[in-house]
């Protein structure tokens, strides 16, 4: 029997909706715009494109996006100089900083100057602190979808065994941490993991986070088990694949996330969820 599809933009629909209607009351409660600023270095055209397309997703909810495009000629001092101006800022509520920065310009120099409660992309090591402690914090937008993929699709992560494949600090750890407080048992594996089929067998839930495409395979899954690919690996035809071998998996799996239309729609939402949360917090609303 093929996996139940967790269908991310099926979902994403109704979280904009929720989205809006909550932006709207903000907007009556403050008298403007809940606003976002994305700090880009550079013109990376795949940045240049995410950035149009939260400026979109802002227009469409009614907040608004304030698009800092520095030149990639920016320098350390003139990059936390900017981050510094929008935390200081109030009518900025949120500041997203378009990563990988170039080379030559540190993060942890930038994260200093940007302020916890205005972090919409959970990096900061507050919040990362804050989440680790289980305790409520600004997080990662692409777990905190996820998680929400498994909450609105009736999952039970209580009690269960889950595996996260990948320990990066912007989805694997975070993840790992979401669902432990959820009341999962988790594995954290990674690139030292000895047979990670064996591990993986074991899980009902397993989390690929791990940036490479078909790396998780049929044979590696526990039948019936739902399976959250955050896997975006764009091949040399140009198609995007996943980190799980999906036509095999749809056939194993209990439920499992497409790719693309899985868990990328519901990141972007989730994004404005911050913003939401972060407006509200900020202003004692």
């Amino acid at each position: 029997m093929s996996a139940q599809i967790l269908d991310g933009r099926a979902l994403a629909q109704e979280l904009r909706a929720e989205a809006a209607a909550q932006i709207a009351e903000l907007r009556m409660r403050i008298d403007r715009a809940p606003t976002i600023a994305v700090v880009q270095v550079g013109d990376d055209p795949a940045a240049t494109r995410y950035v149009r397309s939260i400026d979109r997703l802002c227009q469409s909810l009614g907040a608004a996006c304030r698009a800092i495009a520095l030149p990639a000629t920016t320098d350390q001092a003139d990059l936390e100089a900017t981050v510094s101006h929008l935390s200081a800022d109030d009518r900025v509520d949120g500041i997203l900083l378009q990563l990988p920065l170039p080379a030559g310009l540190s993060l942890d120099g930038v994260l200093h100057r940007l302020v916890p409660e205005k972090d919409l992309d959970g990096i900061h090591p507050i919040n990362a602190g804050l989440l680790a402690q289980g305790r409520p914090a600004l997080t990662p937008n692409t777990p905190a979808g996820g998680m929400e993929l498994l909450r609105r699709y009736g999952i039970e992560v209580r009690g269960k065994r889950a595996a996260v494949v990948g320990r990066s600090a912007i989805v694997g750890r975070p993840m790992a941490l979401l669902l432990l407080q959820a009341d999962a048992t988790v594995t954290i594996c990674h690139s030292r993991t000895p047979d990670l089929g064996a591990v993986l067998r074991e899980c009902d839930i397993i989390a690929a986070a791990a940036g490479r495409p078909g790396l998780i395979t049929a044979e590696m899954i526990k039948p019936g088990a739902t399976v959250i690919d955050f896997g975006t690996n764009v091949l040399a035809d140009g198609s995007m694949v996943g980190d799980v071998d999906y036509a095999g998996a749809v056939e194993v799996a209990g439920a499992i996330t497409p790719v693309p239309g899985g868990t990328g729609p519901v990141t972007n939402v989730m994004l404005m969820q911050n913003l939401i949360k972060a407006t509200r917090t900020r202003l004692g609303i």
